[in-house]
């Protein structure tokens, strides 16, 4: 039960970082879809560790609201890239990142 609890909210995280390194905001979204799914799986765990007893009602209420916010924030940040006028990253100038060249390995 912990490592699936490991796994999915490791997978948020990373679906985060995979989805913003691709560079685009199509991409990005949709990794940013993935993160919300694994937010759904991590709290279908917390469900299971209640009926369980493995955690008090007090406890699955705080990492509950904690998920809640974290799916609220993916969902506003999803907005946002939706009506951004830039394509991500890899269609700026090089200007644009901050000194960063993207292209290197």
């Amino acid at each position: 039960m912990w490592d699936q609890i490991n796994g999915s909210s490791g997978s948020i995280m990373d679906n985060i970082a995979e989805g913003f390194d691709r560079g685009s905001n199509k991409e990005f979204i949709q990794f940013l879809f993935y993160a919300k799914g694994s937010s759904g799986e991590l709290r279908s765990q917390l469900y299971r560790l209640l009926d369980r007893s493995y955690i008090d009602k007090m406890e699955f209420d705080e990492m509950n609201h904690k998920l809640l916010d974290i799916r609220k924030k993916l969902s506003g940040l999803i907005g946002y890239l939706r009506r951004s006028e830039k394509g991500g990253y890899k269609f700026s100038e090089p200007s644009d990142n901050y000194g960063i060249n993207y292209d290197q390995s």
